[in-house]
């Protein structure tokens, strides 16, 4: 079984490979990462936090700034699965999936996105940088590793760098297996940030 599992999307991306070959290209799928967290949250946070700007933007490796979905098929080989697209650029979701699921675990009252308003005291600016996302078809895994940044506006602590590496099984291998094994790892790639 857990042959199988590893070699999870092998005989679904030949599939839609084989699909992709005939002269009628099948319809187009597309797959959302939802604004509901995966998982239940934690406790209520605590209410006297330090207040988050968190910056508008996440900083995403090339080869996500398309719409098919990918699949690793060796350690340098990636297949893009035929008919199967995101319902919205991963360059747009990630950011607001992030700020939602930062505010669920550190407090909605104490987490904003950059620029914070104008009378809002920030203790801590955080920028986060996607160095691979991506479902990986020998493994049977969605492997997420990132690194953030912290910085005091004020000066008055040094910055602070942390990364993180994550991976996440993913129970078959349809395209909306994948898809949620993505919201998955992102929503515990924000649990990491907000050491929750």
């Amino acid at each position: 079984m857990k042959h199988a599992r590893r070699h999870f999307t092998l005989a679904a991306t030949a599939g839609l490979l084989l699909a992709g070959c005939g002269s009628v290209s099948p319809p187009t799928q597309l797959y959302r990462l939802p604004l509901t967290p995966p998982e239940t949250p934690p406790e209520t946070v605590a209410p006297n936090l330090e207040t988050w700007e968190l910056a508008g933007t996440v900083t995403l490796p090339e080869y996500l700034d398309r719409d098919t979905l990918l699949v690793a098929t060796s350690d340098t080989g990636l297949q893009a699965l035929q008919g199967q697209r995101w319902s919205e650029p991963l360059r747009d979701a990630i950011p607001r999936l992030l700020r939602a699921d930062l505010a669920a675990l550190h407090g909605a009252a104490t987490t904003w996105p950059a620029p914070a308003p104008q009378g809002v005291i920030v203790d801590r600016r955080l920028s986060v940088e996607i160095q691979t996302l991506l479902a990986d078809a020998t493994r049977g895994e969605v492997l997420l590793q990132a690194r953030w940044t912290s910085t005091d506006p004020r000066g008055l602590r040094s910055p602070t760098q942390q990364a993180v590496e994550l991976r996440v099984p993913v129970a078959a291998g349809s395209p909306n297996d994948i898809a949620r094994a993505h919201r998955l790892v992102l929503w515990q790639m924000a649990r990491r940030i907000a050491g929750r």
